[in-house]
Formats: structure tokens, C-alpha cells, sequence
């Protein structure tokens, strides 16, 4: 049995942080794990910048509600989901998952927790694992599945390496640059043909 993982954030839905970046104005929460490889410097300094505006958990939430899957995202999902199992491994957080993946019809995903104040202010997180990703890839292969791995950014390269194969999909030019020997896409036919050719 093969299992397809994929990234979440910036793969089948826009970036979260970035789209609350721009509804709340403060630019310095745009950094994601495309910029930025260490993931905790990254959320400590998210908790801090929501903490100096005081917005808390709703504030996102609220943003999160208007956030569309990337177009043809879920038509991609959907065929891919006709031919494999396939598993969203994501480092976002269940408190900001679920009407994304309502309007994703409903795919298994695997993400972390936010410690959340009784004011909805955000006191940290929780993974599920160290390294989720290629904890959740290698734990997959202990019981005799393989798995084939695509997303966009550092936290997803450790994921695609430990796969059988792995693809970037719409990444930066320098994550592109670094790994010349990952198939590298733009489009969802190319990564939906890749992946299905793979199996």
C-alpha cells in the first residue's frame, strides 16, 4: 500500500498567517516556513506579535472563515482521492483546520494543537510529535506503508526525502535551487500526474 502525504498551507489552501497578515495589517506576520526553516523561533514570534496587538484565537478564526481552497485545489484533491489514500500532514493547528477541510470534503489530517487562554488569547503550541512530518512518514513506514510526499517549504523537505518519491509543489526559487533533484511543479496536473505515476 502506498499513501500520498501532502502539505497543507501554500499546497491546497493559501498560507493562514499570511492571509491574517494582511486582514489585521501587520506585515511581520508573513513569514511562513518558506522563509523562515526553524518552527519554533517562527511560532514564538507569531504568539509575541498577536500578544503586542492583542488579537487572540477568534481574531484568526475569523479570518480563516473567508479563506478559499486554491482554485482547483479541491477538484485535484478529489481526483487524486479517487486513485490513492491520501493524508494532509500539516503544521497548522486543529483550532484553524476545521472549515478548511469542510470546504476540502473532508480529508484526514494530521496537525498540532494551540495552547489557548479562556480569552482567546494564544499562550503557545503543542506538536503532536518532534518532527511531525517525518515522525508521521517514518511511523507509516514501520508498518509497511509507503508513502509519496509533496509540499512547499523547509518543514516539508525532510517528508519528501524520506519517501519513496517526492515533489515540491509552487515553491520558492531558493527552496528550488537548494533541492534540483526534487520535481519541482506549478500546476495540479502536473503534480496530480506525478504523484499518480509514482504510485
Amino acid at each position: 500500500m502506498t499513501l500520498v502525504c501532502l502539505d497543507l498551507e501554500g499546497v491546497l489552501v493559501p498560507e493562514i498567517w499570511i492571509a491574517f497578515a494582511e486582514a489585521a495589517g501587520i506585515p511581520e506576520l508573513r513569514r511562513t516556513t518558506r522563509d523562515e526553516p526553524d518552527y519554533d523561533k517562527l511560532m514564538k514570534s507569531r504568539i509575541q506579535i498577536l500578544k503586542e496587538h492583542g488579537l487572540g484565537l477568534s481574531q484568526i478564526q475569523k479570518t480563516i472563515q473567508t479563506i478559499d481552497p486554491m482554485p482547483g485545489a479541491r477538484e485535484f484533491l478529489d481526483a487524486l482521492r479517487e486513485e490513492a489514500q491520501v493524508v494532509i500532514l500539516s503544521d497548522t493547528f486543529t483550532q484553524f483546520a476545521d472549515p478548511l477541510m469542510k470546504k476540502l470534503g473532508r480529508p484526514t489530517i494530521l496537525c498540532n494543537q494551540l495552547t489557548v487562554a479562556q480569552d482567546g488569547t494564544i499562550t503557545g503550541y503543542t506538536l503532536r510529535c518532534p518532527s511531525p512530518k517525518l515522525t508521521t512518514v517514518k511511523a507509516f513506514q514501520s508498518m509497511g506503508i509507503e508513502t509519496v510526499a509533496a509540499g512547499d517549504s523547509f518543514n516539508d523537505l525532510a517528508m519528501i526525502r524520506q519517501s519513496k518519491a517526492g515533489f515540491l509543489f509552487r515553491t520558492t526559487d531558493a527552496i528550488r535551487r537548494d533541492n534540483p533533484d526534487l520535481p519541482a511543479f506549478e500546476t495540479y496536473d502536473e503534480l496530480l500526474a506525478g504523484i499518480l505515476n509514482s504510485l
